[in-house]
């Protein structure tokens, strides 16, 4: 397991005049955000909700019958995959050998590489972590005889018998990687299947490139690639490709992830089904993009609740230069901003421990690197300086990227953990 990480001066927002101290111990300082304990801004986790929705999606795969192997690219923390894995995760999920190496020092022993890997670096690495750790399986995607090509002939050159197992990867016309016919597919299953140094497990997809949170589109377009890969599996096991008991269907992103359980609940094989879902964002969610397709999720399904947004970054209003404009100490090296401006959702007076929702109307316009730009009707009830607002994100991801530490946080805003990145 990971070794528990030391805060200090060096953590960005982290008091510099405070003492160093062990993450499980940072909750004795008696810290609060609404305190004006720590700089501005400060990433935070709301643990009441990240609690909730790891229990959540755990709980959705068990009901839906599949398994759960979370995408640790969204957070890249080890503690939050500890936190998953202890909550019930099948595995993790991983788009590099890095990320994978992150994640085994975590704690998991089942993993899925959602990429294709054929760097001789690489698959040195996978090598190396897979001798290193008898109990650890990793699946890795493949697409094409010239990838299969290459990690045959690393494999010749290092004079390795290792046997990876692979996944054949189904993709999307005019998106990115993956196999786009069942010829195509059905041509590199059987190569595999010839090969010494790979062993078909199974099929995988992402879905999440068709989706445009419109549930007609939506349905109609991930039930079409879910029918393509279902016709790839049945090829295969027609033809007994696949060199386990069990054939593994994975798929998933974190937007229309209901939409791919007919694939991981397939009928009809010879052999028994793992069905692997993937979604990582589900772990904080967000108030954007996120929460816009869980509506959809939620309708599909006749859900009355589902995820909770649970990562914030609070900023403080630092000037309200003129009519209709504020200025919050939150910029592009602080938050997301790939999909949308971040979304102003609570406000705390300066002064105050508590905080409510955000005037009507309060938006925020625009980022540079080290200022948001909040918009508001004159009006209206105005910020003044000093006082903090929290903003909610669209994508989880590129706000994680941006932290080497995250604080964990009670809903009164009392500082209780911490949790670190390792991007």
């Amino acid at each position: 397991m990971t070794e528990e990480f030391i805060l200090d001066h060096r953590s960005k927002s982290y008091p510099l005049e405070a003492a160093p101290c062990r993450a499980a111990d940072i909750g004795q300082k008696g810290w609060n955000v609404l305190a004006d304990d720590l700089s501005y801004p400060l990433a935070v986790i709301r643990r009441s909700a990240l609690a909730h929705n790891i229990a959540w999606m755990q709980d959705y795969a068990r009901r839906k019958g599949v398994t759960l192997a979370p995408h640790g690219k969204t957070t890249m923390s080890p503690e939050l995959f500890a936190q998953q894995l202890a909550g019930g995760a099948w595995g993790l999920t991983f788009a590099t050998i890095y990320q994978l190496a992150v994640g085994v020092e975590a704690g998991t022993r089942r993993a899925i590489i959602a990429n294709q890997v054929m760097c001789d670096a690489d698959l040195d690495g996978l090598d190396m972590l897979l001798a290193g750790h008898n109990d650890l399986r990793v699946w890795f995607l493949v697409d094409s005889l010239a990838q299969l090509a290459l990690v045959e002939d690393w494999a010749q050159r290092r004079q390795c018998k290792r046997c990876f197992d692979v996944l054949i990867e189904i993709g999307i016309p005019g998106q990115r990687t993956g196999c786009r016919t069942l010829e195509e597919a059905l041509t590199l299953a059987a190569a595999v299947s010839r090969s010494k140094v790979v062993q078909l497990g199974g099929i995988e997809c992402y879905e999440g490139g068709l989706a445009r949170c419109d549930s007609e589109h939506d349905a109609r377009e991930v039930t079409a690639l879910v029918n393509r890969v279902l016709e790839v599996a049945r090829a295969c096991d027609a033809e007994n490709l696949f060199c386990d008991d069990t054939v593994m269907l994975t798929a998933g992103g974190s937007a229309v992830f209901d939409l791919v359980v007919p694939l991981l609940r397939a009928q009809g094989l010879s052999r028994p089904v793992r069905g692997v879902l993937r979604s990582g964002c589900y772990v904080t969610h967000d108030n954007g993009n996120y929460a816009r397709f869980l509506k959809q999720v939620e309708q599909r399904e006749g859900l009355d609740e589902s995820l909770r947004a649970a990562l914030e970054v609070w900023a403080m209003v630092q000037s309200v230069p003129e009519p209709g404009l504020a200025l919050l100490t939150c910029g592009r090296r602080d938050i997301s901003y790939d999909l949308e401006m971040p979304i102003p959702v609570r406000h705390a007076p300066r002064g105050e421990r508590t905080a409510a929702a955000v005037p009507a109307g309060w938006t925020i316009s625009a980022l540079n690197d080290q200022h948001a730009y909040l918009r508001f009707d004159p009006a209206g009830p105005v910020p003044q300086v000093g006082d903090r607002v929290a903003l909610g994100i669209s994508h989880p991801c590129t706000t994680f990227d941006k932290w080497r530490w995250l604080a964990l946080v009670e809903d009164d805003g009392a500082v209780t953990g911490a949790i670190s990145t390792r991007f």
